[in-house]
């Protein structure tokens, strides 16, 4: 048997949720073998609100997961029985087994979804200088503490008045001196 990808319906705002407690079931169950990924379609979404950005991570299909399983009857019903979960899309229900969804459609999910996973270039690293760009210490040099990648700000140490203060700011908030 071959592994497909499946449209699985979830409780609307539990897809995180559900993709958790799959992953910890099929960890459990021991269905390594049977069930491979489970995923959230998400793409990147931007907005500007009172003259600032603020780009946030929006579900592409609200209210649905998709899971990379071969399609037997212990894996089929791990995932069914997953809690949150409240069935697969393609099945109609009766024990009919649901139909996989196409290969192109997909890499047409996953390149959307890659093509969103921004990847920051970085410059500098923890102890380097830096120079803050903007703002009310702009101009002032610092030093590198922490950076935090995942939410692409860093941590800088600035001099000022013989005190050390620390401020979280932007990557594009500083510039490697």
């Amino acid at each position: 048997m071959e592994k497909n990808w499946y449209v699985v319906h979830t409780y609307s705002g539990y897809e995180n949720k559900v993709k958790l407690n799959l992953e910890k079931r099929i960890e459990t169950m021991g269905m390594q073998d049977k069930i491979f990924r489970v995923i959230v379609p998400e793409e990147e979404e931007t907005e500007v609100k009172d003259g600032r950005k603020k780009t946030y991570m929006r579900k592409t299909f609200p209210g649905y997961v998709l899971v990379e399983l071969i399609m037997t009857d212990d894996a089929w019903y791990v995932v069914r029985n997953t809690p949150g979960v409240t069935g697969f899309i393609g099945s109609s229900g009766g024990g009919v087994k649901p139909t996989p969804l196409l290969p192109e459609e997909v890499e047409h999910i996953l390149t959307k979804m890659a093509e969103s996973e921004k990847s920051v270039d970085l410059d500098f690293a923890v102890g380097d200088l830096v120079e803050v760009l903007e703002g009310p210490f702009a101009h002032f040099q610092g030093k590198v503490e922490e950076i935090l990648a995942t939410e692409e700000k860093i941590k800088v140490t600035v001099d000022m008045f013989g005190r050390e203060t620390t401020m979280e700011l932007a990557f594009d908030q500083v510039l490697k001196v």
